[in-house]
């Protein structure tokens, strides 16, 4: 086996074919200027353009490249849990395909994993060269996620991050779950998460991938990763009391009623049919969603501990 390389940058890409040789020769000559051994990762989410046909060319100059090339648009995350699961380096770092993260940045962060004790360091975009209409709604979705889960990082979907390797070996990216790496990674126990301020430049070639549907499905994600870090494991938790709580709500509340019938019954006072009293439906309402949130959590339980690897993709093309 080969000596494990002092880093793995792993390039999620899709339709980025213009970009690959500069960016191939800018990550080339940084890790030479400061004497570190590298493999790059370059992963095709199934792009319709000449993607995989560059990256076949660039490999004949560039050894150290390896590839995977999926046969269709997964999307990020699912380029991210593919790249992370063959790198092998001491550092990850991960890095967007467009020219707009700079490899500059490489030596300083594996300074800050190796030398300061940080387990993931995050890049910040401070000054950033995209529209008004992505970056006001950036700073709002990057307040939310700060505010949900406590990590105190300015941009969570900064492409520009840098990893021990036994992180990335210890967390699940799924869905569209790239956003938040940094609370899945938390949520595995890794606490030292740091952020350093990088540059951000403007596109070169091609054209943003993501619509405005990405911020919809942001916040989504957002509620599905802060659920899943604290019920993932028992959702019983969770299903299970919030169903006990409103069964018992809506029993008590309907035998209240009853009672309340008999006893004014049995004084011969005036009274309404059970049947007649809107509270008493609610009551029932309450009893049956009761039930089926308690099955919920009692199904979760079951599909949790019976599941196998949800991460499947179809590679049909590798390079290594």
């Amino acid at each position: 086996m080969t000596e494990a390389p002092d880093i793995s940058v792993v390039v999620p890409l899709y339709d980025e074919a213009e970009s690959l040789p500069e960016l191939t020769e800018w990550i080339d000559r940084v890790a030479r200027t400061h004497g570190l051994s590298y493999e790059l990762i370059m992963v095709d989410d199934g792009s319709d353009d000449d993607s995989w046909r560059v990256i076949e060319s660039l490999r004949e100059r560039y050894p150290v490249l390896r590839a995977i090339g999926f046969s269709r648009n997964y999307g990020k995350s699912a380029a991210l849990y593919c790249g992370f699961a063959a790198a092998r380096g001491e550092v990850v770092i991960t890095m967007d395909a467009d020219l707009q993260d700079s490899p500059d940045e490489i030596p300083e962060l594996r300074r800050m994993i190796l030398e300061e004790g940080y387990d993931l360091v995050s890049g910040w975009k401070r000054q950033r060269h995209d529209p008004v209409g992505k970056r006001w709604p950036s700073k709002f979705f990057n307040w939310t996620a700060r505010w949900v889960s406590g990590i105190r990082l300015h941009d969570f979907n900064c492409g520009l991050k840098a990893y021990r390797l036994k992180v990335v070996k210890s967390i699940e990216v799924y869905g569209e779950m790239h956003r938040y790496i940094p609370i899945l990674a938390r949520r595995a126990g890794f606490r030292r998460i740091g952020e350093k301020v990088v540059e951000h430049r403007a596109r070169k070639y091609g054209h943003s991938k993501f619509g405005i549907e990405r911020m919809v499905k942001g916040y989504l994600d957002l509620i599905t990763v802060s659920f899943m870090s604290r019920f993932s494991r028992s959702p019983m938790y969770f299903f299970g009391s919030l169903g006990t709580l409103m069964f018992l709500f809506g029993g008590a509340t309907a035998l209240w009623i009853i009672v309340l019938k008999l006893v004014r019954q049995a004084r011969e006072l005036p009274l309404r049919a059970v049947t007649d009293q809107p509270l008493f439906y609610l009551a029932l309402l309450a009893v049956v969603l009761g039930v089926q949130l308690f099955l919920a959590g009692f199904l979760g339980e079951m599909i949790y501990r019976g599941s196998s690897d949800r991460n499947r993709y179809l590679v049909d093309r590798t390079i290594d």
